[in-house]
């Protein structure tokens, strides 16, 4: 069974947009599409570590704004020629709040993963 956490209000990620989340397990990019999906995933880009929540939503996908990578927020993957994945983590909305998956967030956290 899935043990969700409440992280956010939805409107506190703007739409097209992301907002870094601090969590007890860490911190996590929260982004929202225009049609209020929402992605978690870790924040560096597998490039050179970019900040992905900085980087510009269109569509499901972001783009790094170092070196203008394109991550699927599906997927984590690099699209196109770009080769790397960045970790993904489950995420919902439920009554205006963004949640995400506790476990994910331990498994990461214990991992050594960095935000």
């Amino acid at each position: 069974m899935t043990d969700w956490i409440d992280i956010a209000a939805l409107d506190d990620v703007p739409a097209r947009g992301a907002r870094m989340i601090k969590t007890a397990l860490g911190c996590v990019a929260v982004f929202r599409t225009a049609d209020d999906q929402v992605f978690a995933l870790d924040n560096a880009c597998p490039h050179k570590a970019g900040p992905l929540a900085e980087g510009i939503v269109h569509g499901t996908s972001v783009t790094c704004p170092l070196h203008n990578w394109v991550i699927s927020l599906e997927t984590g993957e690099a699209q196109g020629a770009d080769e790397g994945c960045v970790a993904t983590y489950p995420a919902r909305v439920e009554a205006g709040r963004i949640l995400l998956d506790r476990s994910f967030l331990q498994a990461r956290s214990t991992s050594g993963a960095a935000a």
